[in-house]
């Protein structure tokens, strides 16, 4: 067995049931990748837009590619066709530039509201006032070919778990208030990451976004 398939593994172990992992994949080669998928893995993450379509041109088609890092609506073009969800949609500027693309490809693409929860302002995401003034004027109604599945948030990045745990808890909250609006189909809490998505599964999330514990740390100079 490979190195990231033992590890994938012992991921896989740590999660219970109804929890979906999504291995993050980022800056790694696509041989890597295969691994994964040849140890059963099918969804993963990746952060940048051009990237993701190169890998998703060289591996297999079964694949359910995810878009989890910022994404610029001029970039929105080149994961339009195939994408099954994205995490980080953060402005009402980004859900519509998705909508024009998803109508092109005719596709319907799933969606997850990212919201601003963590104490550093870098962090990207919608703050939960405007995302409620934003909700309350039903802008879905003009955005047919978009499926809101949930909420994606990223926690403080700090080693004080009593302010991780409180971030986890306050997305939790806001999911549940915003699934009232969505019903069944509002079923995507996506946080947590290698180093705290124990503790964000022991919040609620019902997805968690995991690399480096898979494929070792990231090469940020490719």
């Amino acid at each position: 067995m490979s190195e990231v398939a033992s590890q994938l593994a012992l991921v896989r172990q740590s999660l219970p049931a109804g929890v979906t992992l999504v291995a993050v994949s980022k800056t790694h080669p696509a041989e890597l990748i295969r691994e994964a998928y040849d140890a059963g893995q099918r969804i993963f993450g990746e952060s940048r837009p051009q990237e993701l379509r190169e890998k998703y041109e060289a591996l297999p088609r079964d694949i359910e590619w995810h878009m989890i890092g910022h994404l610029q609506t001029n970039k929105v073009k080149y994961i339009a066709p195939f994408v099954s969800l994205i995490h980080s949609v953060d402005s009402a500027h980004l859900a519509e530039a998705i909508q024009k693309e998803a109508a092109k490809c005719g596709r319907v693409i799933d969606i997850l509201f990212e919201i601003h929860v963590a104490a550093e302002e870098t962090k990207s995401g919608w703050d939960p006032d405007e995302l409620r003034t934003y909700l309350a004027a039903d802008p879905m109604a003009a955005l047919p070919n978009l499926r809101v599945r949930g909420v994606m948030g990223i926690a403080t990045n700090t080693d004080d778990e009593t302010v991780v745990r409180h971030d986890f808890e306050t997305l939790k909250q806001y999911f549940e208030e915003f699934r009232s609006r969505f019903g069944e189909t509002f079923d995507t809490l996506s946080m947590g990451m290698s180093h705290d998505y124990r503790l964000a599964v022991a919040c609620g999330a019902t997805m968690v976004r995991v690399g480096s514990l898979i494929f070792g740390e990231r090469d940020y100079s490719k």
